[in-house]
């Protein structure tokens, strides 16, 4: 097996699909030395998952995994015998810590330790994205004035990833960010080709031939584009785009030949994705009689409008990959759960409910998600400046339509869902924690501890595991080359 360092590790999106990959003789090709990771909650998801990997490879007992995610054991009833042996050798690779300068002493210690005397080392690969939300476009967005915002740290993150390039040298690394980091600029400087410039001036003297994953073309000939990975188009279902580096060792990239990934038959939609998922009805956060009586008033009048509304033809859906569905259920199913877990919808106020309802009746049969403005007025959001021109967020509340994939989950989902509400109008609601899952090619049985609002977070915060398992792939062919 090839071992694997994973920085910023989140809640293990990256790390779940190289985990996953296996090789021609059906052995697991990677394993896991070191996730590194600051958020507390995210540590103890790592550790439950990696828990579980455990258990799986060693042929024990998966009862007591199943009996705690579905809550039907306490943690300290679960913690024993071959779980508890499991969950001890699992704690030995999530490092709780915040990558930085000041702790750069501890963290290169911590690694040194896990990959042992470098004579000794051999081929391996260091997987990882720095926090992103410097380089979004929605963190732009929020921080606009503010002075503060060039000399953010986070905007010098991916600099810890490359001090760990520069001391350990890992064969192969892959990088992952935002789409925004191509336009994102520090000063009159472009983020993107800072980074690809600071790659060149490792100070260790290791330099790295950077790959993209998605166009053959020589690396002299790469546009900044030619990174961004779409993940709709490899059997994910939501429209995900992320810039992700290949990193070859220069040393050995010669004998390595280079590589993309393979499309998908076509799109896996939010319809496949929540296949057999069960219906549910959100509760209320402000329930009074009133305030539902006069509700209800305003959502019939609402519907009888929307059903008026002349159907023109709808937006060609997303051509269906029958293979790509296939390969997504099989990946994301676990027969073990009667029901999925942590699926409980989350309360509304009244008013966002029916805004839910007749929203989802409409982008029904328009084929697209509704503005508000396209609401009656009765259901408009009561802002004052909704109605001015100019008005901003006119998409504030969005859809996911049925037969196609969903736009991207962002950890702002945590605060609400007005950008994740279900497609079925009867269901009247944002999605869960299980739905995101789902869209974020989760399998089933990944649980993710803390509250749910640390729950949505790391859901929103992740690399899809689907994604991840196809880029694993490429990387243990070539790791397996030169060890051939």
């Amino acid at each position: 097996m090839f071992p694997i360092i994973d920085l910023f590790a989140g809640p293990g999106g990256l790390n779940e699909g190289f985990s996953s990959v296996k090789n021609d003789d059906g052995d697991y090709a990677f394993k896991t030395l070191a996730s590194l990771e600051m958020d507390s909650f995210a540590c103890q998801t790592l550790r439950l998952r990696a828990t579980y990997r455990e258990l799986v490879r060693t042929g024990s007992d998966l009862e007591p995994y199943f009996a705690y995610i579905s809550g039907e054991k306490t943690w300290p009833e679960t913690l024993r015998g071959d779980f508890k042996t499991a969950y001890t050798a699992a704690k030995q690779h999530v490092y709780r810590v915040e990558l930085g300068e000041e702790n750069r002493p501890e963290v290169d210690r911590h690694i040194a330790l896990k990959l042992g005397p470098e004579s000794q080392r051999g081929h391996w690969a260091l997987i990882g994205g720095p926090p992103c939300q410097a380089y979004s476009l929605a963190g732009r967005s929020r921080r606009t004035g503010d002075e503060t915002f060039a000399s953010d740290h986070k905007h010098f993150l991916y600099r810890e990833y490359l001090h760990i390039l520069s001391k350990f040298r890992p064969t192969i690394f892959v990088m992952e960010n935002v789409k925004g980091l191509l336009s994102s600029k520090n000063g009159d400087k472009s983020m993107f080709q800072t980074i690809l410039a600071d790659l060149t001036r490792l100070s260790s003297g290791a330099r790295y031939e950077i790959r993209s994953l998605v166009v053959d073309a020589d690396p002299d000939e790469l546009e900044p584009s030619d990174f961004i990975i779409r993940s709709e188009e490899y059997g994910v279902p939501q429209k995900r785009h992320r810039v992700i580096l290949l990193g070859i060792r220069s040393d050995v990239a010669h004998m390595i030949p280079r590589q993309v990934l393979t499309k998908a038959d076509g799109a896996v939609t939010v319809r496949a994705a929540l296949r057999g998922m069960p219906r549910l009805r959100a509760e209320t956060s402000n329930r009074k009689p009133k305030i539902d009586q006069d509700w209800k008033a305003v959502q019939a009048k609402a519907l009888q409008d929307v059903r008026a509304v002349e159907v023109t033809a709808k937006p060609d859906s997303a051509k269906n990959g029958s293979i790509a569905v296939a390969a997504y259920e099989a990946w994301v199913r676990e027969s073990e759960l009667a029901l999925p877990v942590q699926n409980n919808p989350r309360a509304h106020m009244v008013s966002d409910l029916a805004r839910y309802r007749v929203m989802a009746e409409l982008a029904d049969r328009i084929g697209k998600s509704p503005k508000y403005t396209d609401l009656p007025q009765s259901l408009h959001p009561e802002h004052r400046n909704i109605g001015k021109a100019g008005t901003p967020f006119t998409d504030r509340f969005r859809v996911q339509v049925w037969d196609s994939p969903a736009t991207t989950v962002v950890s702002h989902i945590s605060k609400d869902g007005h950008y994740y509400i279900h497609p079925d109008p009867s269901q009247a609601r944002s999605f869960t924690v299980r739905e995101a899952a789902r869209l974020q090619s989760f399998p089933d049985n990944y649980f993710f501890e803390g509250p749910r609002t640390q729950q949505f977070h790391q859901v929103g915060n992740a690399v899809p595991p689907l994604l991840s398992k196809q880029i694993g792939e490429l990387v243990a062919g070539m790791l397996q080359k030169l060890k051939d």
